[in-house]
């Protein structure tokens, strides 16, 4: 089984993208299932549907959908092969730019908005990192001069990636993108472990705490003046 996890910021168009790339290689023949995650609420499933792709759909709610992707990829890959997919695609929220849900052995896709300004690609953190693909969308809304040098940022970030122009709306990259699919790994859960910790600051914030004085909090803790510290037992 291949493993595609798709992560990137909201609204920089991974769910146009995937459904171009799905179409091209439902046209290979290639049989694919697909994992919708999402927070609070998505009707994005109901456009894969559409394709005729077996299609399931997570919210995290309270959980951070990165780590709530990592922490159900077992059932995703059952889901794939009781639809006899060898093939599962992940689309994830991917809100938290400190957070990369790409494994060792899967492909990690990061999708990123090039109108966001040229230095996002500095601000975004190890899902475009640690990413095996950048696909940079919007590319046609900025001059040649900005997508150059939002360019030279995202491989400033991750030297070893390889970047594919792609248009949701045109498909421009489809074909490329498709590629890179088909040639993926393949995918060992028992074996396989994540590229990138999960961020290590948990505190009594991350686990419900309503108060906002310093006396309530406990973990590990970074102060303003970048001072870190572990309070509790």
């Amino acid at each position: 089984m291949k493993v595609i996890v798709v992560a990137g910021t909201p609204g920089a168009g991974k769910t146009s993208v995937l459904l171009n790339t799905i179409k091209f290689l439902k046209e290979q023949q290639v049989k694919i299932a697909v994992a919708k995650i999402d927070c609070l609420y998505t009707e994005d499933h109901i456009r894969f549907k559409k394709t005729g792709i077996p299609t399931m759909v997570g919210l995290s709610r309270d959980m951070c959908p990165d780590h709530y992707t990592i922490y159900n990829i077992a059932e995703m890959v059952s889901f794939a092969r009781d639809h006899d997919a060898p093939m599962l695609i992940v689309e994830t929220a991917g809100l938290c730019h400190r957070c990369a849900p790409y494994t060792t052995n899967g492909l990690g896709v990061c999708v990123i908005d090039a109108t966001t300004g040229p230095n996002t690609p500095l601000k975004v953190g190890p899902f475009l990192s640690t990413a095996n693909v950048v696909a940079i969308t919007k590319g046609d809304m900025i001059s040649q001069a900005e997508r150059e040098i939002f360019r030279e940022r995202v491989v400033e970030m991750n030297a070893g990636c390889r970047i594919i122009e792609t248009n949701g709306l045109t498909g421009k990259g489809t074909s490329e993108l498709a590629g890179c699919f088909t040639d993926a790994p393949e995918f060992k859960y028992s074996e396989d472990i994540m590229r990138h910790n999960a961020p290590f600051s948990i505190c009594t914030l991350c686990v419900g705490e309503m108060h906002i004085e310093k006396k309530y909090h406990r973990g590990v803790l970074r102060h303003i003046n970048g001072v870190q510290e572990y309070k509790g037992e």
